[in-house]
């Protein structure tokens, strides 16, 4: 009976143990950021600046707007959880080309972006830098694009405006969901920090969603768009890219044509077509 109580007791504490750790550090698992010198010059072929916002809590965010002329609006693109702003900036070109500004942004602790980060003060520092754009787009012309971590934050910012359209580029049920794959035998409801609702938010998104989702994605499984798709079947539409893995969609020529197509709303036309 002893030896019986003395494991359950080691079996517990190690639980324990186990559970603090990935309270603790789950920043660390979740999040890779790349940190930067505030006198770091970026450098790209393409016309842009550099915009800072000082946040009421003391954080700051770093973005990059990069402009096209008689540009036909602007995709505020939210990027994964890994590296800085520097690597990210050479996707304008995928948007610039398209004839549309592209701005994208750190999060705090990422580039040069400063602060301390929750999955509150993300929610509350994209809809302030939604704001801005805002104020410099009609919302008609702002497209919100979430790519992987940033597609369930993107739904919640969509959720709370009317951009033009919402594209998700490899999004998650939840975050809940996803890393339940990994930490089944955890508490995650009490634990994550980062829970990222992306199904309850995507309920509330009143403009044109549309997913594109690589079938072939081992990070990111295609069937959590097959699930978000199935929440509004009517409402979502979901361009899979046959062939393509979580990072290398953009390196499939499909990819950049749906993107034009998109962007120039000929899949809304055709759809529309089609119902008539």
């Amino acid at each position: 009976m002893a030896l019986w109580y003395s494991l359950l007791l080691s079996t517990g504490m190690l639980y324990g143990i186990l559970c603090l750790v990935f309270y603790f550090g789950q920043d660390f698992f979740f999040f890779r950021p790349e940190r930067l010198p505030k006198w770091f010059a970026y450098k790209y072929p393409f016309p842009f600046s550099e915009v800072n916002f000082e946040m009421e809590d003391g954080g700051l965010i770093n973005a990059l707007h990069f402009r096209v002329p008689n540009s036909k609006g602007v995709v505020f693109y939210i990027k994964g959880n890994s590296r800085s702003i520097k690597g990210w900036g050479k996707f304008a070109k995928d948007f610039v080309g398209k004839g549309y500004d592209f701005f994208i942004l750190d999060y705090r602790g990422f580039g040069k972006s400063k602060g301390r980060r929750t999955e509150s003060i993300l929610y509350s520092d994209l809809q302030q830098v939604y704001k801005w754009l805002a104020t410099n787009y009609e919302e008609e012309q702002i497209v919100l694009y979430g790519r992987s971590l940033g597609s369930g934050l993107a739904t919640r910012i969509a959720s709370w405006n009317n951009p033009k359209m919402l594209i998700l580029d490899c999004p998650y049920y939840s975050f809940l969901h996803h890393i339940r794959r990994y930490g089944f035998w955890l508490p995650l409801r009490l634990l994550l920090r980062y829970q990222i609702r992306t199904d309850q938010f995507i309920k509330k998104v009143h403009c044109p969603i549309h997913i594109i989702h690589a079938v072939r994605d081992r990070l990111i499984p295609y069937r959590q768009s097959l699930m978000l798709k199935a929440l509004l079947p009517e409402k979502i539409q979901l361009h899979p890219i046959i062939g393509a893995s979580h990072n290398n969609i953009p390196s499939f020529p499909e990819y950049h044509d749906l993107l034009y197509d998109l962007l120039h709303e000929q899949v809304l036309e055709a759809n529309s077509l089609q119902r008539a």
